[in-house]
């Protein structure tokens, strides 16, 4: 990067947080942080409060990597050694995350994210600096986000390799509780059902099943964490699962046809290719402009990205 980053303090450092402080290291950054667990590594400081101590004296952009359940804690400790640095976050839901903030550090000048990407495996050790490359990141882009809080959230989503989703929180959680919540409960259902039929079926198992379990093998707590806290969106997602599983028995069971769902989900999933496949047409968006957030949630909602900035320029793309 041509221009000076400011530090980046990461406070937990699982599979997502030790990534980022690694790929935040690999662009450049001065990076350091704390867990709560021993990590073998030497950016590693002893406790929270000696991590958010030095991101007070430096200056840095402090990251929340922490489960949904240790946020507040984690705030108060923001709160009480560096009440005024820049501060992100990428846990997996963010309207709880704006209300914590809120409670527990108003005047916080806070932008949320959330990098959509992860592995199964969780740990420091499961973690890569490559993790996030070309992945999306959400940065939440509110109507009262601070412009300097969103511009270092993304920037730090930039120079991790990721390309930046802007888009509300309210719009996030409802859709992560689809693609990434709804997935994860769907997996359970998956598994615990194929190990009903015993040790003949789990021989029998192949790719599918091994595709669709594959996230069980993440710890827990974690994926409880996860989706017992956004629970109003899934719920939403979990009645359309639902209503779509009805009419699948139904039509099963009175016709024994299921051609209306598999088409159904046949289609479905072109549109992902297609929409990952399709090119992409950029264009400019000036940062200084009053109406740039509302341009750039516009961006987010038609499934564009933000590529890269250049100071007060924002280079957004939109499918072709």
């Amino acid at each position: 990067m041509t221009s000076v980053r400011r530090p980046v303090c990461v406070i937990g450092l699982g599979l997502i947080g030790g990534s980022v402080l690694r790929a935040a290291a690999r662009a450049g950054r001065e990076v350091f942080g704390a867990a709560d667990v021993a990590v073998p590594d030497q950016r590693v400081e002893p406790t929270v409060a000696a991590a958010l101590d030095r991101a007070a004296r430096e200056d840095a952009l402090v990251v929340l990597a922490v489960p949904l359940p240790a946020v507040d804690e984690v705030l108060r400790l923001v709160a009480e050694h560096a009440p005024a640095c820049l501060l992100t976050d990428v846990v997996s839901v963010k309207e709880p995350l704006i209300e914590a903030v809120a409670r527990r550090l108003p005047s916080a000048r806070y932008a949320g994210g959330h990098p959509m990407a992860g592995r199964s495996a969780s740990g420091w050790a499961a973690g890569s600096a490559d993790l996030f490359d070309g992945a999306p990141w959400v940065v939440a882009t509110e109507e009262d986000t601070p412009r300097d809080a969103w511009r270092a959230a993304a920037e730090l989503a930039l120079d991790c390799g990721a390309q930046v989703v802007p888009t509300t929180a309210r719009e996030h959680d409802a859709a992560v509780a689809r693609i990434s919540h709804l997935p994860h409960l769907l997996a359970a259902v998956l598994a615990a059902t194929g190990a009903d039929g015993g040790s003949l079926a789990l021989s029998l198992a192949a790719g599918s099943f091994t595709d669709g379990t594959r996230v069980m093998g993440t710890r827990p707590e974690l994926v409880l964490a996860m989706c017992e806290g956004n629970r109003g969106p899934l719920l939403d997602a979990v009645d359309d699962a639902l209503g779509r599983l009805g009419a699948a028995r139904g039509s099963l069971a009175s016709t024994g046809g299921l051609a209306s769902t598999v088409r159904a989900g046949h289609e479905a999933r072109l549109a992902l290719e297609d929409l990952r496949n399709a090119g992409r047409e950029e264009f400019p968006i000036d940062l200084s402009d009053p109406e740039a957030f509302e341009t750039l949630r516009d961006l987010g909602t038609a499934g564009g990205r933000v590529l890269r900035m250049d100071g007060d320029t924002v280079i957004g793309a939109l499918p072709a």
